[in-house]
């Protein structure tokens, strides 16, 4: 029964954006069929004007089927290995997406144990932390790759960089106040107990953090799927979900941008899954009872 009560409001939710989306297809698309029927000299009633908007080459607002289609054609297709392969584009962008994360996570978890642990630090870096956010990543991407390239380093390591800067930011927070969590007695009994900030650390601060931890890992690899993807349009790639888009915004293939952006919620769903079933295996192995 719960997971009947849930599946419903998820499915009327779905419904409705389906719904909308199709509604917008229609006004934004139904100017061109006007137009086009214009020229021809006929008339389109509300059916033939809804179908007219439905089947556009090139439509402002593609449908959800046409979408669809793409995605269906684009995948299954073709071969995975083709550079027609939307398969072929997330693997490029994941591998920097997941290396950036890796990059990010790292260091957001390094400078949260260091802001927690030393008053110096969280007074300095902390707000630098935050003002790093303020600039926007469109801004620095570019710069990140002209410099990097600047000293040969061009290819995954520059989309990486930029990953990495989006996605170490919710790990430092959140790791900061998961590893302050701790109630003050909690703290002060594990001092009675002579443990030093080591023991501490393992034994009550870590295990604390990890519900936080968790938490800004999903918001960390969202935000490095979009690093990536931003990081592939100043370096003029050819391969990758970015460069897929950058080539259906040249040509005006409006269907191709969607497929390419419905392939990139989908691995960023399946990315911010596996993390939720770490936490769930960690849990368990820590002796969480299942919800």
């Amino acid at each position: 029964m719960r997971r009947g009560g849930a599946v419903i409001p998820v499915l009327v939710v779905v419904a409705g954006i389906l719904l909308a989306w199709y509604g917008l297809a229609v006004a934004l698309n139904a100017p061109w069929a006007r137009d086009q029927a214009a020229r021809a000299g006929t008339a389109l009633g509300p059916a033939a004007l809804v179908a007219a908007t439905m089947s556009q080459e090139r439509p402002r607002l593609p449908a959800p089927h046409q979408v669809a289609g793409e995605l269906w054609k684009t995948t299954v297709g073709v071969r995975p290995s083709s550079k027609r392969s939307l398969v072929y584009h997330a693997w490029v962008t994941l591998a920097a997406t997941l290396a950036g994360f890796l990059l990010g996570a790292g260091l957001g978890i390094l400078l949260a144990i260091g802001i927690v642990h030393d008053r110096t630090m969280s007074a300095s870096v902390m707000p630098w932390v935050i003002a790093s956010q303020t600039v926007p990543i469109l801004a620095i991407a570019p710069m990140i790759v002209v410099v990097l390239a600047s000293v040969g380093l061009t290819g995954l390591l520059p989309k990486a960089v930029i990953s990495m800067y989006l996605s170490f930011f919710p790990v430092v927070v959140g790791m900061v106040q998961g590893l302050r969590s701790p109630d003050r007695m909690l703290l002060d009994q594990m001092r009675t107990w002579n443990a030093g900030r080591a023991q501490t650390f393992l034994r009550l601060r870590w295990p604390a953090a990890l519900p936080w931890l968790f938490a800004s890992l999903k918001v960390g690899v969202a935000a490095s799927l979009v690093g990536a993807i931003v990081g592939e349009l100043p370096t003029g790639a050819v391969a990758g979900l970015g460069a897929r888009m950058l080539s259906g915004s040249y040509y005006g293939q409006t269907v191709q941008i969607w497929a390419a952006l419905m392939m990139a919620a989908i691995l960023a769903a399946a990315l911010v899954g596996a993390i939720g079933l770490v936490e769930r295996l960690t849990a368990r192995a820590m002796g969480a009872r299942p919800s």
